[in-house]
């Protein structure tokens, strides 16, 4: 994909998505994406998720921070900064942009802005040499698990059990913080795929039939609701998809895809 096409797929999403995405750099600009990132994931004694200050450092450094605007207000953001990783195959290190935090106010979800925020991201990345984003996602909602895999077409390596440890924000206070790793290669076939919208729900019965040695694992239907209405039944959704995620991967099985039902489609590697 030329740099050209990729700005036309940056306006084509933001235009979906009705928003001004921006690159943040300046601390009041930045105290946006904080006021974002405070009303998605609030805290008790009214702390803060990120000090604008610390942002400024992360941006400084060569960070990433950018917030999605309508009508002048911030009702989205993201902040990220780069890591490094050893290549599988030559062990030499290589960058890559670790996407932190990532939110869209709760009232303008569904409207493709959380999309257009990562295809900001990716331009950024390319433009700044970098070709792979890394981030960490919970396994149990459903939503984000499409939109990663399907819609923006990274792949899952790696899975860690409570990865952050206790956590007091309103959604994860009380819930272990288990997270799979999104890799999202910028240039791949696969995430070129995706940005044509040529991903899809995976039929698993029909894989099954066609002789693909697969396996899905069921996901609730909504995670963040049932925590607060059912708290225990939220408990048992941890350990059972924890167990079932950590089986499958010890028996050689990677996540392809999302099902027709939600859950994850496994294909067993040799």
């Amino acid at each position: 994909m030329t740099e050209g096409s990729r700005g036309r797929e940056l306006d084509d999403a933001s235009r979906r998505a009705d928003v001004e995405v921006r690159t943040l750099t300046d601390l009041s600009d930045l105290d946006d994406a904080r006021v974002v990132f405070d009303l998605v994931w609030p805290s008790g004694a009214g702390a803060t998720q990120i000090q604008p200050n610390l942002m400024k450092a992360l941006v400084h450094a060569g960070g990433y921070a950018s917030a999605a605007y309508r009508d002048g207000r911030p009702i989205g953001a993201a902040l990220g900064f780069v890591g490094r990783h050893r290549s599988a195959a030559t062990g030499e290190w290589h960058a890559h942009l670790h996407s932190h935090m990532a939110a869209v106010l709760p009232e303008y979800r569904d409207q493709h802005i959380g999309s257009a925020l990562k295809m900001h991201q990716r331009a950024w990345a390319l433009g700044c040499g970098i070709d792979t984003v890394v981030w960490t996602f919970d396994p149990l909602v459903r939503r984000n698990a499409f939109v990663n895999l399907v819609k923006l077409g990274a792949d899952v390596e790696g899975f860690e059990v409570d990865f952050y440890g206790s956590m007091d924000d309103a959604i994860n206070v009380d819930d272990p913080t288990d997270r799979l790793f999104a890799w999202w290669r910028l240039d791949s076939p696969r995430a070129e795929a995706a940005s044509l919208g040529q991903l899809g729900r995976l039929d698993c019965a029909g894989l099954v039939a066609s002789g693909r040695d697969v396996i899905e694992i069921e996901l609730p239907a909504d995670i963040v609701a049932l925590r607060r209405d059912d708290p225990a039944a939220a408990a048992q959704w941890r350990i059972a998809v924890r167990e079932a995620l950590l089986a499958a991967f010890a028996q050689g099985f990677v996540i392809i895809g999302v099902g027709i039902d939600g859950g994850y489609v496994l294909e067993r590697r040799a």
